[in-house]
């Protein structure tokens, strides 16, 4: 999990998270993707804007190749349909991309991520599978920043693959589907906009939850836009051209894009975003959300850091309960983030 120094700060918002484990390590990640202070945002822009003006210019006669447009314009110079009017083309085109890109960047100053996973159980392998997540989803980042300014449904997509089981590697350790458990975790991964605007893709994550201050209760979300998918690794899309090289429950009719995000608003000062994983509500019980509402009435007014605390300590007498009760295979890592709107 991140330390508070890490915590995005967007005009209007308050934010905070944090994590417990079952066992030593835990399955459980959450991290705030604090763009300002992971990424020079000012030089990403000022390269795309170096690059804008680069790619426009036509490569002298006997230069070295400055960049990837250079190469696909030599290559373009090589294939028998060449028109010389092409090269200018290509390179308007690529070079919109980078104005376009700068735009995109200069968003984030405005913008904080967060991401939650949950790998199934807990203990050392579900915090490798954590691990997977949290490596793959910055390596992806980098990428999507280069190239588009921002995080795009790709990205998710691409660690939904990473996760999936190679069928070859299947039938070299001769592992019969059937009989075999097999390895996931859920996530949700969104972004945080001035104004208490959060957009997000869900894969079998429990719902984020939102609190009225004016009302002192969970809100009810219309469920068309919580758009869900299967947990990460389970489901490869039926376009996808790897996708007879995984094993895939079923297939999905195509990959994750933008129509497959939900959106939440929060709309009133005091109103609270909460997202969690199964260890504090596994999302679904009616009971086990009322008590959550006790929680949040009781400390919706006090700072984010406070509420997440108060909701974490709810989990934890829970899991007394459950020991009490001989129901220890119930307690599971427990992960709550607090995102609040101040006005």
């Amino acid at each position: 999990m991140p330390v508070e120094g890490t915590i995005p700060h967007i005009p209007g918002i308050e934010m905070f998270g944090n994590s417990i484990p079952a066992e030593i390590v835990g399955g459980d990640l959450f991290e705030y993707i604090n763009f300002q202070q992971r990424y020079d945002i000012d030089a990403r822009i000022q390269r795309a804007q170096r690059l804008s003006k680069e790619f426009l210019e036509p490569l002298a006669p006997g230069v070295l190749l400055r960049n990837l447009v250079d190469d696909q314009v030599q290559w373009l110079k090589t294939t028998p349909s060449y028109k010389p009017e092409m090269e200018g083309e290509y390179r308007f085109a690529r070079s919109s991309e980078q104005v376009r890109v700068a735009e995109e960047l200069r968003d984030l100053y405005s913008t904080a991520g967060v991401l939650v996973a949950d790998a199934q159980g807990h203990g050392i392998i579900s915090a490798k599978i954590a691990s997977t997540v949290h490596d793959t989803f910055h390596a992806l980042m980098l990428t999507e920043l280069d190239r588009y300014g921002r995080a795009t449904p790709m990205l998710l997509e691409n660690i939904n693959l990473r996760l999936a089981q190679s069928v070859t590697a299947r039938n070299e350790l001769g592992i019969i589907e059937k009989e075999d458990a097999r390895e996931n975790a859920t996530m949700i991964y969104g972004e945080v906009r001035i104004g208490g605007h959060f957009r997000f893709a869900n894969f079998a994550h429990p719902p984020p939850l939102v609190f009225s201050a004016e009302y002192r209760k969970f809100m009810n979300i219309n469920e068309s836009r919580m758009v869900q998918f299967l947990p990460l690794g389970l489901q490869i899309p039926a376009d996808h051209p790897d996708r007879k090289r995984y094993y895939s429950v079923n297939f999905r009719q195509a990959e994750v894009d933008a129509t497959d995000l939900g959106e939440i608003t929060l709309m009133s000062p005091g109103d609270i975003l909460v997202l969690y994983t199964d260890g504090v509500y596994d999302g679904s019980d009616k009971q086990g959300r009322e008590r959550l509402e006790v929680v949040m009435r009781e400390h919706y007014r006090e700072p984010a850091k406070d509420i997440c605390n108060a909701l974490l300590d709810h989990a934890v007498k829970q899991d007394e309960q459950f020991r009490q009760d001989g129901e220890t295979d119930m307690i599971d890592d427990k992960t709550v983030l607090i995102v609040k709107r101040l006005n």
